[in-house]
């Protein structure tokens, strides 16, 4: 198996817990994380500097473009960051976990 890790962010907790919680119900990702940051960024010609939620989303590889397409679907961004992230090697027992909790 390939696994990877999906970084999105998100500009509310509301937002960031609904794509979280429905990322696991769906068994699209095993485990998604949330963390507080404050982004810098240009956008229509103009900076920005926003507090945003991130999510770190850890999955197989072979379901990122469903991800991206539930991610897509119900962002409020117009163009929400959505990068994915190889994992190299790991624990086996924590890939294994992976496995278990992501769809077939």
């Amino acid at each position: 198996m390939e696994y990877c890790i999906i970084l999105t962010t998100c500009p509310n907790d509301k937002e960031a817990e609904m794509l979280a919680s429905s990322l696991i119900e769906k068994k699209l990702a095993a485990c998604v994380q949330m963390e507080p940051i404050t982004s810098y960024y240009t956008w229509e010609n103009a900076l920005h500097i926003e507090t945003e939620l991130k999510l770190t989303i850890k999955t197989r590889t072979r379901l990122y473009e469903s991800v991206e397409k539930f991610i897509k679907e119900n962002h409020s961004y117009e163009v929400p960051q959505i990068l994915q992230i190889p994992i190299v090697d790991g624990l086996d027992e924590y890939l294994d976990w992976i496995d278990e909790n992501t769809t077939e």
